[in-house]
């Protein structure tokens, strides 16, 4: 079973609601076989773009195109999308395999290549001998396996899936993400996926696209987006953030020399090509070193422990600064604990760690 590698093209896509625009003006492009996710909080428009593309809903304007043509007039069943939906959707009074065979029996194949495929796809996903249980006799993450299956035995161009470990706990999110990613990249199918989780979209995705008020704020490899937010939206919601406002900057030829409202003066990489000021500088708490080694960095001061939090494989300190800056510090635990509540040190950043941000 190898899907098609279609092209996926959303443009300048739009929908409103009762005279309210809750997607505006989204674009992005998909090659064949590359994983997108469409991150963002509640309300923020991905699942209705995601209900747009399968054709759910009618957009109020722009276009989606698979494989260069444009599908937006075309009924759902003639999309040849594939969906996983949050809740499975299975048929509670149907087997397993009958689940599998319904979108293959609405599509008039014979009940031998029915039985060829169904077998096919519940090998993918490790389900072999499951095709007589009902869903009510399966766990969890094994609904949601059968849930991708019956997405992908027709072989559609497309996949999407919503929110597709919603319905699962931590432990089992985490195994279920790597699952899915080894799938898809074996299928070769293109595939959108919808979550507010952020580490879901760190390690599945090529792509993300950042969605708030049904604006597309970033959109990049993972990398990326996470290491250069473009703005304090993205910054705070993907991962965590120290964030700096910004009162005044001069360029040097070493960075940007920025100085906050509560006096604190740093070093910070360039504006972006096309920029013309920074409201805010983001630090991520991984960046930033603790002791002695952070005199070494082109950015120091010292600071005050006011909070030592142990989760396990790290240590996260919350610090201030003469000036009254507060700053989160993600350390290894393996480290050691040599700073304490009450204690005084050094902190420090590089200058390119040091990120300029617009509001």
């Amino acid at each position: 079973m190898q899907a098609q590698a279609a092209t996926l093209d959303v443009e300048h896509l739009m929908k409103v609601f009762d005279r309210q625009v809750v997607v505006r003006d989204v674009s992005f492009s998909l090659q064949g076989g590359e994983l997108l996710t469409l991150l963002g909080p509640s309300g923020s428009g991905k699942t209705t773009t995601m209900r747009m593309i399968a054709g759910f809903e009618e957009p109020t304007g722009g276009d989606v195109r698979v494989a260069g043509e444009s599908i937006v007039d075309l009924p759902v069943h003639k999309r040849d999308i594939g969906v996983v939906f949050q809740q499975y959707a299975l048929f509670p009074h149907l087997s397993v395999f009958r689940n599998l065979a319904y979108p293959l029996e609405m599509r008039g194949l014979r009940k031998a290549e029915i039985a060829n495929r169904v077998e096919r796809a519940l090998a993918m996903v490790r389900l072999e001998g499951f095709a007589g249980r009902l869903p009510k006799e399966l766990s969890g993450g094994q609904q949601q396996r059968v849930a991708l299956a019956r997405a992908i035995v027709f072989e559609p161009r497309l996949l999407l899936m919503d929110e597709p470990m919603g319905a699962l706990d931590k432990r089992l999110r985490e195994l279920m993400q790597i699952e899915i990613r080894q799938l898809q990249q074996q299928l070769g199918i293109t595939t959108v996926s919808v979550t507010h989780d952020q580490i879901e979209a760190l390690v599945m995705s090529d792509l993300i696209a950042v969605l708030d008020g049904g604006v597309l704020q970033q959109l990049g490899p993972p990398l990326e987006v996470y290491q250069k937010p473009v703005n304090r939206f993205v910054a705070d919601f993907l991962g965590e953030s120290n964030l700096i406002d910004v009162a005044a900057c001069q360029p040097r030829t070493e960075g940007l020399l920025c100085r906050s409202s509560r006096g604190l003066e740093t070093l910070a990489a360039p504006l972006r090509p096309g920029e013309e000021a920074a409201s805010w500088l983001v630090v991520r708490p991984e960046n930033i070193q603790i002791g002695d080694a952070a005199a070494e960095l082109p950015n120091h001061c010292r600071a005050g422990i006011r909070e030592v939090l142990y989760v396990g494989d790290l240590l996260k300190y919350r610090v201030e600064t003469e000036t009254g800056e507060q700053f989160s510090i993600k350390a290894l635990a393996s480290a050691g604990q040599p700073w304490r509540v009450g204690d005084t040190s050094l902190i420090g950043w590089r200058t390119e760690h040091c990120l300029p941000i617009r509001s």
